[in-house]
């Protein structure tokens, strides 16, 4: 999982973060990545900087596959608002960017099984938005009808996730000013 500290009661096997590497103390993922999703993720020991990155004054972009072949109707849909429950209230999404993408795509393969195109067409979108809502990307492409089967977060301001498949676990720790 990605975060330090377990605070779920009901699901205490998981592995976290501190368990993978012996990280200097205080060391905290910037926005957490959700069981199913995959790609970027930042750490820091500076808890301003992770509330910047947090905050609303930095994007965050997201490859997204979605069942089915997507309109642009749904599409438009997902730029301007759409209306998503959090812990049980409605709330509206503030406007972000998506685009469709022309795959096909060679993302590495997650270890889990994740739905192929023999069961059906699937799209591929770039959502990039401000904000992160709990699930919010997931949510946001259920509400239009196109449920999320792979979620890939690429980007976090102008850091890029860009590394060659199969590359992952060769890219050395290293520290920044």
């Amino acid at each position: 999982m990605s975060q330090f500290i377990n605070n779920q009661n009901k699901r205490k096997n998981k592995r976290l973060l501190g368990e993978l590497y012996n990280f200097p103390e205080g060391t905290m993922a910037i926005g957490r990545l959700d069981e199913k999703s995959e790609g970027l993720l930042l750490l820091t020991t500076d808890g301003k900087l992770s509330a910047h990155i947090t905050s609303n004054k930095v994007e965050k972009e997201y490859y997204a596959q979605v069942d089915g072949d997507i309109t642009s109707e749904a599409i438009k849909a997902l730029e301007t608002q759409v209306t998503i429950g959090i812990n049980g209230v409605k709330y509206k999404t503030k406007p972000c960017k998506v685009s469709r993408l022309q795959g096909p795509f060679t993302f590495p393969i997650a270890d889990r099984h994740v739905r192929d195109e023999r069961h059906g067409p699937t799209s591929w979108l770039s959502i990039t938005l401000t904000e992160g809502k709990f699930r919010q990307v997931r949510k946001m492409t259920s509400a239009v009808g196109f449920p999320t089967l792979r979620l890939v977060r690429i980007r976090i301001g102008s850091i890029v996730l860009n590394i060659p498949p199969g590359e992952v676990n060769k890219v050395p720790f290293f520290k920044t000013d």
